[in-house]
């Protein structure tokens, strides 16, 4: 039975793992994509590496700095920029929409590479499918009618998979490591990447900015990323990886709310019949007793 804790702890970790995709969206009208990824990583570690030290989590994440790296390669390096990237062409609800196919990758990682029996019973391999499926409807409608370019989709998608392979890694390598050391070392191992990207035209794009602009990368490097790391963290702890991951469904209902309320986006034919049926593979994918800590968002 999840308790009053754990159910604030789910509120707060599906509001704030569904509002990247809406302030990455203010954020591109000021600064380009490399900036956006090394604002966002550089406030992130300056936030968790100080908490880390204190709490006794850095060490522990430097000692085992060749994990530490690869899993911030896979679940931001590459991610932050093809979601970022993307949302330049393609709504930011259907990015978050998109992002929540991070289980079926998961099933499937767990199922080809470390053949887990759980992953190979039919009802997640079931949701998988199903998922896809709604996936695959939704673009190739979309497509048909020119409502999205299926390229844009197969960038978000890539970073889905990322999303799926970095908490597996991290569940086998870095089990024993302090959640805060991972992160801000991994933050900070981002943004090192991105510094030659960003810097030479971030003092041009910080005094060009806009107030929402400027705002929007403030919330994405310490809301979206420092605390909603942290918070999620707790939350598995709180209640298993299992119910954890459940925050899926509000991350996509933040992200299309904002989109449409805020932005102005449409609700396109393909939503309309992509959503039912990667709803519906979520609940089949997500219903083992045990998964291993999945990622899930911005």
């Amino acid at each position: 039975m999840v308790t009053q804790k754990g159910l604030v702890l789910f509120s707060l970790a599906g509001i704030f793992w569904g509002l990247p995709y809406f302030f990455i969206a203010l954020a591109l009208e000021s600064f380009s994509t490399p900036s956006i990824v090394f604002l966002r990583t550089f406030l992130g570690a300056l936030v968790l590496i100080p908490y880390a030290a204190l709490t006794g989590g850095l060490k522990p994440a430097l000692r085992a700095w060749p994990y530490v790296l690869v899993f911030g390669a896979v679940e931001m390096v590459g991610p932050w920029f093809l979601i970022t990237e993307a949302e330049k062409h393609i709504s930011s609800g259907l990015a978050g929409l998109l992002i929540a196919t991070v289980p079926f990758f998961a099933v499937a990682v767990l199922a080809i590479f470390l053949k887990d029996r759980k992953a190979l019973k039919l009802k997640p391999l079931s949701g998988m499918i199903i998922g896809f499926i709604g996936v695959f409807t939704l673009v190739g409608i979309d497509s048909v009618t020119g409502a999205v370019n299926p390229l844009y989709v197969l960038m978000v998608v890539l970073a889905a998979v990322g999303y799926a392979i970095a908490p597996i890694v991290a569940n086998i390598k870095l089990h024993d490591v302090p959640s805060a050391g991972v992160i801000g070392v991994s933050m900070a191992f981002v943004a090192i990447v991105y510094s030659p990207f960003s810097l030479p035209q971030l003092a041009s794009e910080l005094s060009n900015a806009t107030t929402l602009s400027l705002m929007a990368v403030v919330v994405l490097g310490l809301v979206c990323s420092a605390a909603a790391f942290v918070i999620f963290f707790k939350l598995i702890k709180e209640v298993g990886p299992a119910k954890a991951t459940l925050i899926t469904y509000v991350n996509t209902a933040v992200a299309l709310s904002l989109g449409i309320i805020f932005l102005g986006e449409q609700i396109t034919i393909g939503l309309l019949v992509g959503i039912p049926l990667i709803t519906i593979g979520l609940v089949l994918a997500g219903g083992r007793e045990r998964e291993p800590e999945l990622s899930k968002a911005g």
